[in-house]
């Protein structure tokens, strides 16, 4: 029996906190990459497991095409029974289907025309997916764009008002920078390989080895950023690399952040939050591995570090996001680690949402925090609209309602309104889930229509929709 998220949402006010840095174990650790290193090798170690277990040939899910209704806590398609709340499938196609001969998921974005057309961006180890997503709610192939080096598991993508962004830490990868608008004419009857020669409205190569970690993008400007991009000794530490697109088939580097070292990804916005000395400076929330560092980088060649904050229980500081874009008062974090390194709130294996008030830029304060009530390990989540969408690798997509925070930032009043299980597979362990990294990497949830996209590891693409009855 799960012990119920409002019980882990009161545990949560014990120990809530955020911490100095500690600059010992970051030298030790994290700014030597040795921490970074060893979580590659615990989930590659991983991965060739259950690769050896045939889990990423792709080819053998077969498509869900029937619409599945999740109906008393299950949505059940032939042998396959996922587990779920108030979220139901609409289509589900392998990465076979979506033209990947090697599989594995990877990162994802969604684009949307000027005519409401809705497309998403799927990375595999071998390259990009499109497909449009159709009125009906069904995944539509329209070709993709190989790796412009060689395969990697790690593909991360972002939109860029029309352009899509995908990096890759495959070394010699650089930087592709895709149009949109060439889906708009395609015939899925006759689906289109694109070339890294002649399909790109640019490519960045100036990355110290042609790789990067992730690729982070502010639609509101003409940059966009790479974070993580080894080697560590480079000038830039890994940090956060601006890269002008103003002309975007001629991308140029305008500097870099390296004060913090590696950065493993981040979020930057014009700043409309309450801390008035910034109003209008463009302000990177940077997630550093063992901290929540504040950046402003207005100025490309002289970038400022506003704060650098830790907090109980950091293990690996992954990814975040802002409750509101135009009231920046509060953001989440999800650290990747603590759950598998049982640090902190998070030791007893269950996915947790830390909750920061940022209102003082050079002050963040850690209020509270929330946890799922199944176990895993959290990887993604983006905000809208007061609603976190997360992928939590084997316990799936969850839905968290945040409005609450608002009121109360200790987290209390968060609460799942919604989930779609897409690992079945650990569902009668012990808590519901195995701390592992499978299942979902992430999933983008931002779509007029309300259609949610979601990218598994194993196997493949799925098209999902909350009940409008659970976001009243």
């Amino acid at each position: 029996m799960f012990i119920s998220s409002v019980l882990f949402g009161l545990i949560a006010l014990v120990s809530a906190k955020e911490v100095a840095k500690d600059e010992v174990k970051a030298a030790k650790l994290y700014d030597s990459g040795i921490k970074h290193m060893n979580n590659i090798a615990l989930k590659e170690e991983s991965w060739a497991k259950h690769a050896a277990a045939g889990k990423y040939e792709s080819a053998k899910y077969a498509e869900i095409a029937d619409f599945i209704p999740c109906s008393n806590g299950t949505a059940v398609s032939g042998s396959d029974t996922f587990r779920c709340s108030n979220i139901d499938l609409y289509h589900f196609l392998s990465h076979s289907a979506l033209g990947s001969t090697r599989g594995f998921g990877s990162s994802s974005w969604g684009w949307t025309s000027t005519d409401g057309r809705e497309f998403i961006a799927i990375g595999q180890s071998d390259g990009t997916a499109f497909a449009e997503i159709s009125k009906e709610g069904k995944l539509v192939y329209l070709g993709r764009l190989p790796q412009f080096s060689v395969p990697s598991s790690w593909r991360e993508i972002r939109g860029q008002n029309d352009l899509m962004i995908i990096g890759s830490e495959a070394q010699g990868h650089g930087i592709q920078i895709f149009d949109m608008k060439k889906l708009l004419t395609i015939d899925s009857a006759k689906p289109v390989t694109f070339s890294n020669t002649n399909d790109l409205v640019g490519h960045y190569d100036k990355l110290p080895a042609g790789r990067t970690h992730n690729v982070v993008t502010n639609p509101a400007g003409h940059y966009i950023y790479s974070v993580g991009a080894q080697p560590r000794n480079d000038s830039c530490k890994s940090g956060i690399i601006f890269i002008d697109i103003s002309d975007p088939s001629k991308p140029t580097n305008a500097g870099c952040a390296s004060a913090d070292g590696y950065v493993h990804d981040a979020q930057c916005l014009f700043y409309k939050g309450p801390d008035t000395r910034y109003t209008d400076r463009e302000i990177c929330y940077g997630y550093n591995e063992d901290t929540l560092t504040i950046y402003d980088v207005t100025d490309k060649t002289k970038p400022e570090i506003l704060s650098i904050t830790s907090y109980d229980g950091a293990s690996y500081t992954h990814q975040g996001w802002v409750l509101d874009p135009t009231n920046q008062k509060y953001l989440l974090l999800d650290d990747e680690y603590d759950e598998y390194d049982a640090k902190g709130p998070g030791a007893n294996g269950h996915p947790t949402t830390f909750i920061w008030d940022v209102s003082d830029l050079k002050q963040p304060k850690q209020t509270g925090y929330y946890q799922s009530a199944a176990k895993g390990i959290d990887h993604n989540q983006y905000v809208a609209n007061g609603f976190t969408y997360q992928s939590n690798y084997g316990t799936g997509f969850r839905v968290l309602d945040v409005r609450s925070i608002w009121q109360d930032p200790t987290g209390k009043g968060v609460k799942e309104v919604g989930f779609f299980d897409v690992y079945p597979e650990d569902d009668n362990q012990p808590g519901g889930g195995v701390i592992d990294f499978v299942g979902t990497w992430s999933s983008y949830a931002l779509f007029k229509s309300g259609y949610i996209f979601v990218n598994t590891m194993e196997r493949g693409g799925w098209v999902l929709k909350l009940h409008e009855s659970a976001t009243k």
